[in-house]
């Protein structure tokens, strides 16, 4: 590609954005022009993946492939359609362990798992590999599956690229100087700045005063006093005296913290209890107890996209997994989402939490790798 068309590319793709890009991403942008290796260490939601974008529109505009790497198979789902909706089904393919679409596209989604495998086999669909988006890179750190990081970019076509992305790797500079000693010249690209301020909240029940308490455990970056209070009390209050009953402060229950979230207007939200059955049990609650987060319209909408994600799956397996109580479960507003459940049930909960129509997930780890969803709040049952 010549200069020329370099810098005609470039500026059609930044005025496709309806933003000013920020300086890290523009940096981002540069070190792709400059035939670079790139490192992005920047927040969530920070727009790190403009960077990753920008190398797969070169492929396409070079005529080479590019793939988009991630760690688990519900994330490749998501940025599967992402991708689609951006450059059409006809150029994005998919490979996990799940699903094989469009394999030998010009931008091919997949695990971590599946390029290392590609690699050792020596796929011919390595040929004309020029850049690779490895999304969720911190996972190098990972005591399981971080060689399988390492073996990608040690082993991968020199001819490819490598575009990092994370939120929370810790060495960037030293992993960056890492990256320069195996693949060549790689730029450090770090953003600390967080758009979207988290505010973190404290929740525990009070049965002297038959309430919930909420509050913020931090008041002008100090730990808040009241939240420190309870925390004394619920020390002091461990081991009841006999004959004095139960203790005082005690945790929530689901149902109760689902009611408190939709009285305060924080709504969606992801609800990680790191337990599969204990999601399960959780979403079956909330139905039993008679909660109802959706409207007659949005119940319309997730009928419609469980339909087109279930359609081929015959009625008695449908039975065997539980259908019917887990469709009224989507229709309510609430949902489990992990790994034990089947790919077609966990795609439709993603889906409709896509879309706003799911109010509460109950999950796993799985839901805290990058996916993209708009929630409001988070709920972290046990640290």
């Amino acid at each position: 590609m010549t200069e020329v068309d370099t810098v005609g590319l470039r500026a059609a793709f930044v005025a496709g954005y309806s933003f000013d890009l920020d300086d890290f991403q523009l940096r981002g942008l540069d070190a792709i022009d400059a035939g670079a290796s790139v490192l992005v260490a920047a927040p969530t939601s920070s727009g790190k993946t403009v960077v990753a974008e920008y190398a797969l529109q070169k492929a396409l505009h070079e005529g080479t492939k590019a793939f988009y790497t991630t760690p688990i198979k519900a994330l490749s789902n998501q940025k599967y359609a992402d991708l689609v909706r951006r450059h059409g089904a006809g150029r994005v393919g998919l490979l996990t362990g799940d699903n094989a679409i469009n394999g030998e596209a010009p931008i091919v989604v997949m695990t971590t798992e599946v390029l290392r495998n590609m690699i050792y086999a020596a796929s011919d669909t390595l040929r004309d590999l020029r850049y690779i988006i490895l999304d969720e890179v911190h996972y190098l750190q990972d005591t399981y599956r971080g060689p399988v990081w390492e073996e990608v970019i040690i082993h991968a076509p020199h001819s490819a690229r490598l575009v990092c992305l994370s939120a929370t790797v810790s060495n960037a500079e030293e992993l960056a100087d890492w990256m320069t000693t195996v693949r060549g010249p790689t730029s450090t690209i770090i953003e600390e700045r967080r758009p979207v301020e988290l505010q973190n909240l404290y929740l525990v029940g009070d049965r002297s005063a038959d309430r919930l308490h909420l509050l913020p455990t931090l008041i002008d970056n100090r730990p808040n006093p009241e939240a420190s209070r309870l925390d004394a009390e619920a020390v002091r209050g461990a081991r009841p005296m006999r004959g004095r009953g139960r203790r005082r402060l005690y945790t929530p229950r689901r149902v109760e913290v689902v009611e408190l979230l939709e009285e305060s207007a924080m709504l969606p939200s992801i609800y990680f209890i790191f337990s599969r059955a204990a999601c399960s049990d959780a979403a079956a609650a909330c139905l039993d107890a008679g909660l109802r987060l959706t409207t007659a319209a949005e119940r319309d909408r997730i009928r419609e996209i469980v339909g087109a994600r279930l359609r081929g799956i015959d009625d008695a397996d449908l039975a065997v997994l539980g259908y019917a109580r887990w469709l009224a479960g989507l229709e309510a507003g609430v949902a489990p989402h992990h790994a034990g459940l089947v790919p077609p049930f966990k795609e439709a909960v993603e889906a409709c939490f896509v879309e706003g129509l799911v109010k509460v997930v109950f999950a796993t780890e799985t839901l805290a790798l990058g996916i993209n969803m708009p929630a409001r709040s988070v709920v972290i049952e046990k640290l």
